[in-house]
């Protein structure tokens, strides 16, 4: 079988190379990822971008050996072939698509890869958990024009299950279907914001199609999305997976300094799953959006401020002169 990714060398490239003439459609099955010393302007057609420069532009990432890390990335590329190689091909069409098209995109691939290989390879080397459900998983209060909205399952660092996901939607259904609210905020109770899909619920669908059916019926991603200017999200701590994907959507982003961003979902064998390769690259660019799944790495508060997926960096207000804060407690 052909090696799933590819690794170019842009400082030894011929002059008149066109990344977008060779890389595609040759490569459109293979994770393209280009190398320089310095950002260069040739960047069609590579999936991931590398360089030595900190703080490059975007698309670039900046690393201390962008060579060493073009070599991890083709390791996890090797390892979980399927789902890399879905993970650029998604990126890479949803950039002409509406967002609701995205998410459909972004479901089928996800269902597909949920009966592959590779997910059921994790899934049977993993420990199992006993699911602990909320009997009120999600917390809305209104004062006024605002509305605010709280993960509550502090227990499982608001794990994501389903229940969560169908609280959520009916929470911002409210937001969606009233105009007289002005703001709407979106917290996350306890240690931290949200610690992404609850893994006592994952491999539990035994129906990939029917399961497509139903995260595109009950999309809180779709539905921030139509209400997003009015959308602020309020992280900390753990933001992982669904905690960073969902949160991505908000027209504002404001994240304590304690936030961890991370998008674990390839190592899983699957690709992020509630929307996050609709909404990340719309704040970071599908470059970006690829080295953060690929590489599965952490992103801090500052990092995520530089590259724009986050707003503000902003300590957390006195629980005191703030009920909702008071809820982090």
């Amino acid at each position: 079988m052909e090696s799933p990714f590819v690794i170019v060398d842009l400082d030894h490239a011929p002059d008149d190379r066109s990344p977008a003439h060779e890389t595609e459609p040759p490569d459109r099955d293979r994770v393209v990822i280009g190398v320089a010393a310095e950002p260069t302007d040739a960047v069609e057609g590579f999936d991931i971008l590398l360089t030595g420069v900190p703080d490059p532009p975007r698309p670039w990432v900046g690393c201390a050996d962008p060579r060493a890390t073009a070599r991890q990335l083709g390791h996890i590329a090797d390892s979980r072939a399927a789902a890399s190689v879905a993970l650029v091909q998604v990126l890479r069409m949803g950039g002409g698509l509406s967002i609701p098209d995205r998410l459909v995109l972004e479901s089928l691939a996800y269902s597909t890869l949920q009966g592959g290989a590779d997910f059921r390879s994790w899934l049977a080397t993993t420990p199992r958990r006993t699911h602990r459900p909320a009997e009120t998983p999600v917390r809305l209060d209104r004062d006024g024009q605002r509305l605010s909205i709280t993960l509550d399952r502090p227990w499982v660092r608001n794990a994501f299950d389903a229940a969560t996901r169908d609280a959520l939607c009916e929470a911002l259904q409210v937001a969606v279907a009233d105009p007289s609210i002005s703001r709407v905020d979106l917290y996350g109770n306890g240690p931290a914001f949200c610690s992404g899909g609850d893994l006592a619920e994952f491999g539990t669908s035994r129906d990939p199609a029917r399961a497509h059916l139903v995260r595109v019926h009950r999309s809180p991603g779709a539905l921030l999305h139509r209400c997003a200017p009015r959308v602020t999200a309020h992280l900390h701590g753990a933001c992982v997976g669904a905690g960073i994907e969902l949160a991505a959507f908000a027209g504002r982003v404001v994240a304590a300094p304690d936030t961890v961003i991370r998008l674990p979902e390839v190592g899983m064998g699957l690709i992020p799953g509630a929307g996050g390769t609709a909404s990340i690259p719309v704040r970071v660019g599908r470059e970006r959006t690829a080295y953060l799944a690929l590489s599965g790495v952490e992103l801090s508060a500052e990092a995520a401020l530089r590259w724009g997926l986050v707003d503000e960096v902003s300590d957390r207000e006195d629980p005191a002169t703030d009920p909702q804060r008071a809820l982090h407690r």
